[in-house]
């Protein structure tokens, strides 16, 4: 009776002391077997998911016979999830999981344990998340039954496979890139190699027979690296003096773990002390290896990036931007996640009161941009439909009782400044373009534009400022570079809403101006004023001139100004160069140099600095 289960039996029932779990992944059950406890881990599900939900049930190793009855390991890879099986059976047979986080060295055992009540035949444990890349720890699970003996299923997934597959051999290498330098040991070289499929593999020369090399592969950018140690420990044979294993993927898209790192290591035939090169991460295009280290903090239980909420939106817009289409389930999973109600204090200092929502107008501009961004890449109405809710919203806040016009920054009316007009140009002429048969935002768009150009927003000197003064003038506040890039942006849209040259030619202009201004350009990079001398950035300014860079790539697209492409490529030459480590992690000043910040802000602004 496959899949039967007495659900609230089975949960009892796994409350209760069983036989111990089986042994390694072959061989006999040891009598002491390295299990550890069990804490609950959360990814598209937390554990413990009743399998009616699984969106998948797929059977990827073989079953297993346990005098007569039959125990089947179930996984649902869409999500990331496991469950167990027994059938054929009687009252008081068992069933259980057992996952591993070191490759089955240890393991937790008797996961979601269920015993055959009464009068049936079979049951079924509750499903359990495969992997964890919240905590960064890639796993493998095994079903385990016990019918008057012990038996498990084979382990699933301890190979890695993305493009190509673990212990593919290196012949088959699509390139060869070295990310490190390499590291020596006894005159014997150990070189690092990676190739454009974001494989690798070690090779060690200048040596003798029996000298080692391997890799080690890390899922914590080199923390910590259980399952992954010794990787195709390769000898070099008699009569050579060279010799390299084969290759190990670095992605695990079925695990949702990106930008895996891994180092080469080796060791002389005469003495048993070893050398490592460095960690790194492969660099299969400069956009994929910035967007990888940039997936690796995405939280896809809570999907967002923690603890950043209108940051978030303007990343996901990056990820998109970035084309990679392996990163679409991102989309869908941020949006089912987070367009419901949070209290203060779970994504930001304010409320979110659904559908993206708060006090802040700008941040919820932030996630209507994001959703439009959604719209044009997967063509799912609701997309567009949550980002017309959020431009409604934003709209209430166009106020021309104060100023003549323009949006409020926040609820309070406190404030008109140049971010949130930035957005609603942008966004009032996105929502028009892709609205059939649309007026109003139209309307909206034009107004806004022409309001834009005569409130003083922009200097003399083609800079825009950071707002507007109680009685309507130009502030003089700090040009920051995600305001001038808001206002390109928002002009080139509204120019193809309308068809109005102006429009495009204030958009070129400021532009020009961003690229000759000391204040925003310094050697050729763009310098916000929070990167000069020991100041640091706060965690909005850390992403700002990415935002830049994205609409002043969207203009180029737009006119197809050389100039403006090779300002675009200079940012992408110098980030990658100068602010760039090992493992492609991107820190906030572009153009090198310390005190430097790095984190998943300056990352994602850095990610649309290397998609030019």
């Amino acid at each position: 009776m496959v899949g039967v289960l007495n659900f609230f039996v089975a949960f009892l029932v796994a409350l209760v002391p069983s036989a111990p779990p089986s042994g390694p992944p072959s061989g006999p059950p040891p009598s002491t077997p390295p299990v550890v406890a069990a804490a609950v881990v959360c990814v598209l599900s937390c554990d413990t998911l009743d399998p009616s939900q699984a969106k998948q049930e797929t059977f990827p190793v073989p079953e297993r016979q346990i005098n007569g009855r039959r125990l089947v390991l179930h996984v649902s890879d869409r999500d990331g999830m496991a469950w167990g099986s027994i059938d054929n059976g009687v009252a008081g047979d068992s069933v259980w999981l057992d996952r591993s986080w070191d490759g089955g060295a240890s393991w937790e055992g008797l996961l979601g344990r269920a015993s055959v009540p009464g009068s049936w035949t079979g049951t079924r444990t509750l499903m359990y998340n495969v992997t964890d890349p919240v905590g960064h720890r890639r796993g493998l699970i095994r079903a385990c039954g016990d019918a008057a003996a012990v038996t498990c299923t084979d382990w699933i997934y301890p190979t890695v496979c993305d493009v190509l597959c673990d212990r593919t051999s290196a012949g088959q290498a699509n390139g060869d890139m070295q990310p490190v330098p390499p590291t020596t040991l006894y005159g014997r070289v150990i070189r690092l190699h990676t190739d454009a499929n974001a494989m690798a593999w070690a090779s060690i020369e200048a040596g003798g027979p029996g000298d080692e090399v391997w890799l080690d592969r890390s899922w914590d950018s080199g923390v910590s690296w259980p399952g992954g140690s010794s990787l195709g420990r390769t000898a070099t044979p008699a009569g050579a003096n060279s010799v390299r294993t084969s290759m190990f993927a670095t992605r695990d898209p079925r695990g949702r773990h990106y930008g895996g790192a891994v180092r080469a290591c080796g060791r002389e035939a005469a003495h048993q002390e070893g050398s490592c090169t460095a960690w790194a991460r492969p660099v299969p295009t400069r956009a994929r290896a910035a967007a990888d280290a940039l997936l690796y903090s995405y939280d896809p239980s809570t999907a967002w990036w923690p603890t950043s909420w209108w940051n978030s939106a303007t990343t996901l817009t990056a990820v998109m931007d970035s084309g990679i289409r392996d990163y679409d389930w991102v989309i869908a999973r941020t949006f089912d996640v987070n367009r419901g109600r949070f209290a203060a204090g779970q994504r930001g200092s304010d409320p979110i009161e659904g559908d993206f929502i708060s006090r802040s107008i700008d941040d919820s501009a932030w996630w209507g941009l994001a959703w439009v961004a959604a719209y044009d890449r997967t063509g799912d109405q609701r997309y567009l439909a949550m980002a017309t809710t959020i431009a409604t919203y934003v709209h209430q806040y166009w106020d021309t009782r104060t100023c003549g016009g323009g949006v409020w920054w926040d609820r309070e009316r406190t404030y008109k400044n140049a971010v949130t007009n930035g957005q609603y140009l942008r966004l009032t002429a996105s929502i028009h373009r892709r609205t059939p048969g649309d007026s109003v935002w139209l309307h909206r768009a034009r107004t806004a534009a022409d309001w834009y150009l005569n409130s003083g927003l922009i200097s003399s000197s083609g800079l825009v400022n950071d707002g507007l003064t109680g009685d309507c003038r130009n502030n003089g506040q700090t040009v920051w570079t995600y305001n001038q890039g808001l206002g390109i942006g928002g002009f080139v849209e509204v120019w193809r809403a309308t068809g109005d040259a102006r429009y495009l030619d204030t958009a070129k202009r400021l532009a020009d101006s961003a690229i000759a201004s000391p204040v925003l350009t310094r050697n050729g990079v763009l310098t916000e004023s929070c990167d000069v001398g020991s100041n640091s950035c706060d965690d909005n300014q850390k992403q700002f001139k990415g935002i830049f860079v994205r609409y002043l790539n969207d203009l180029v697209e737009a006119t197809n100004s050389t100039t403006h492409q090779r300002f675009a490529r200079q940012q992408s030459d110098s980030v990658w160069a100068n602010d760039r480590d090992a493992l492609n992690r991107i820190g906030q000043r572009w153009a090198g140099g310390t005190p430097n910040q790095v984190d998943w802000r300056t990352q994602a602004s850095g990610l649309n600095a290397v998609i030019s």
